[in-house]
C-alpha cells in the first residue's frame, strides 16, 4: 500500500488565509478565513476552553462554519443582538464598563503577533 499525505498548503482545501485569537477569560476564541479548492472563502469561529483531568488537559471546542453568502445576514443578526443587549438589556453602569477602552493588545492577537504554542491551540 503507498499513501501519500499532502500539508495543508498542497491539499488547499482548508488553506488558512487569516487568523486571529480574542482570549477571554478560561475562554479563547479563533476566528480563522480559510479557502476551498475552488478558491471560496469561508470563516470559522472556534470557541475553546481548557479542560483539566487529573494530571491532564485537554480542550473541549465548539466550531461554527460561517459561508461568504452569509456574511452579512450573520453580521446583521451579531449587531442586533448586540444592540438589544446594550440597549434592552444592561444598566447604563453596566454599559459604560463593557465600553471603558481596554488595551488592544489584550484583546486580539492576530497570527504574525501571537506567540507560539507549538501548535497547541491550532485546530484544523
Amino acid at each position: 500500500m503507498n499513501l501519500t499525505f499532502k500539508t495543508v498548503e498542497e491539499n488547499n482545501e482548508k488553506a488558512e488565509i487569516y487568523s486571529q485569537r480574542v482570549r477571554a477569560g478560561k475562554r479563547t476564541y479563533f476566528f480563522d478565513v480559510k479557502s476551498t479548492r475552488s478558491n471560496d472563502y469561508y470563516v470559522t469561529i472556534t470557541e475553546s476552553k481548557r479542560k483539566f483531568n487529573d494530571d491532564n488537559f485537554s480542550y473541549e471546542k465548539h466550531k461554527i462554519f460561517l459561508y461568504k453568502e452569509d456574511f452579512v445576514k450573520f453580521m446583521d443578526a451579531l449587531q442586533g443582538t448586540i444592540d438589544h443587549v446594550k440597549s434592552e438589556l444592561l444598566t447604563e453602569e453596566a454599559l459604560a464598563a463593557l465600553e471603558a477602552p481596554i488595551a488592544e493588545k489584550e484583546i486580539v492577537e492576530t497570527a504574525e503577533t501571537a506567540p507560539s504554542y507549538d501548535n497547541e491551540l491550532k485546530w484544523e
